[in-house]
């Protein structure tokens, strides 16, 4: 898994004519002066700077304070600070860097903890890191990508077996809160067949991510992973930077041809410090207060994710996406339906009852499953899923004692069944549950001998 050293310098010389570019560009530059601030949103006068480079602010205490360029108004600069504020006064010197943010990539990443402008937040001593890249990441060109053909074992029997995953698949989890979304990503963290794990946490709140790197994650899932926390007290810039940190360092471990799973939780709260940032400079807001440049920003950070070109390696990605309300047809996640490669739902219900993972098979969809698994396992799956449905359809008529057996040999089959598919669906945080077990499981579930896909 240890890159060779060539590998690390061709991304150097791939970033040396970049960096000679921004360092010619920045005689250029004047100084400026801050002039205003409302909210979050800093206004400069006197400096020009491109959208998305870095300014560095000069307090007369003697702080500096970073900030990013979001927007321009005639020879105002509309600026986003990407720390604390404190000690900001009116005319303090703005000095632009001429300069985008950068990723810091590495092998030496494995097994640390990451606040979103890439510092450690663990106590385990400097980055060891082997290049920077672009933080907005490079595109693909789609028809150069590799197709996504093959499953990936996520070690959960219900995932494996009714919705199952390919390489280089985007996946959305779509769940209301306390539903048991991050206990269900964790277990994709120890349990899925990838070579590397990055994992994105994203305004959540700052006890659950330190609950996710020692109970969920674990000792011996973190030795796989990059795990970036920007909890919900961060700056929104740092909350989209978190993010997109997260994807940059996926895309590097891509290129080095491995198979990378990556977890973001949450794509909502990457849409709602956008949707900060957005509102601070003055962009109208469209639906439920969300400004049309979120729902491009979306799809800019979920197609970075998939396969890269043929013989490259693949980012599996699981975006969370809090349902508010339980209402799963809110702005952004219907907006993630349209740019992801299926969804999983969890259901308030099911959690309620015990039932874990609380994964609706009735509601969840994966868009590429008829690609990438056999015949024989697609209908057992639909096999399935029917007898599962026909049940909740009839499910009050049952419960009273209203159906009479023998009306319909479909319910028949369906009751009969019930009890070992839901017991099928149920699976312990602590115990993981390969491709083929998932598989001959199903067939065992129908009587039928299972094929191997």
């Amino acid at each position: 898994m240890i890159p060779a050293a060539n590998r690390s310098q061709s991304w150097v010389s791939q970033l040396r004519p970049y960096s000679e570019k921004l360092t010619e560009s920045t005689e250029l530059i004047v100084e400026g002066k801050l002039s205003r601030m409302v909210g979050l949103t800093l206004e400069a006068v006197g400096c020009r700077a491109a959208i998305g480079s870095r300014c560095r602010i000069e307090t007369k205490n003697g702080r500096s304070i970073e900030a990013e360029v979001v927007g321009f108004s005639g020879s105002r600069v509309f600026l986003m600070p990407a720390g604390e504020l404190h000690g900001l006064e009116p005319d303090c010197r703005v000095i632009p860097l001429g300069k985008n943010s950068l990723a810091r990539v590495g092998f030496g990443l494995l097994g640390r903890v990451l606040d979103g402008a890439g510092n450690p937040l663990d106590d385990k001593g400097a980055l060891k890191t082997d290049a920077q890249i672009s933080l907005n990441g490079t595109p693909i060109n789609p028809l150069s990508r590799k197709p996504i053909r093959e499953p990936l074992d996520v070690g959960v029997r219900a995932i494996n077996s009714l919705l199952c995953v390919g390489r280089g698949q985007r996946m959305g989890l779509f769940a209301g809160t306390g539903v048991g979304k991050s206990i269900l990503l964790g277990m994709m963290t120890k349990f899925t067949n990838a070579d590397i794990v990055v994992v994105g946490l994203i305004g959540e709140r700052g006890r659950e991510v330190n609950e996710f790197v020692q109970k969920i994650l674990g000792e011996d899932g973190l030795k796989r992973s990059v795990v970036v926390a920007t909890p919900a007290d961060c700056p929104p810039l740092m909350r989209v930077h978190g993010a997109l940190l997260a994807t940059s360092i996926a895309e590097y471990f891509r290129d080095q041809g491995l198979d990378v799973l990556l977890l973001m939780d949450s794509l909502t709260r990457f849409a709602q410090a956008h949707r900060e940032i957005a509102l601070a400079i003055d962009e109208p807001p469209a639906t439920k207060g969300y400004p049309p440049s979120v729902f491009a920003k979306l799809p800019h950070l979920v197609e970075r994710a998939g396969n890269a070109n043929v013989g490259g390696g693949s980012i599996t990605a699981f975006y969370t996406v809090l349902a508010e309300g339980d209402d799963t047809n809110d702005p952004i996640a219907d907006a993630a339906r349209g740019v992801l490669d299926g969804h999983i739902v969890l259901s308030r219900s099911l959690a309620e009852s015990g039932h874990f993972p609380a994964i609706d098979i009735e509601a969840s969809v994966s868009r590429v499953m008829p690609d990438i698994v056999e015949t024989g396992h697609m209908q057992m799956a639909r096999d399935i899923r029917r007898m599962y449905s026909l049940y909740q359809q009839n499910r009050d008529l049952i419960s009273v004692g209203a159906y009479q057996p023998g009306s319909d040999r479909r319910i028949d089959q369906a009751i009969d069944k019930n009890p070992a598919i839901v017991d099928f669906l149920q699976q312990d945080m602590d115990e993981a549950v390969d491709f083929e077990r998932s598989l001959q499981e199903l067939g065992i579930l129908l009587g039928i001998k299972a094929t191997k896909s």
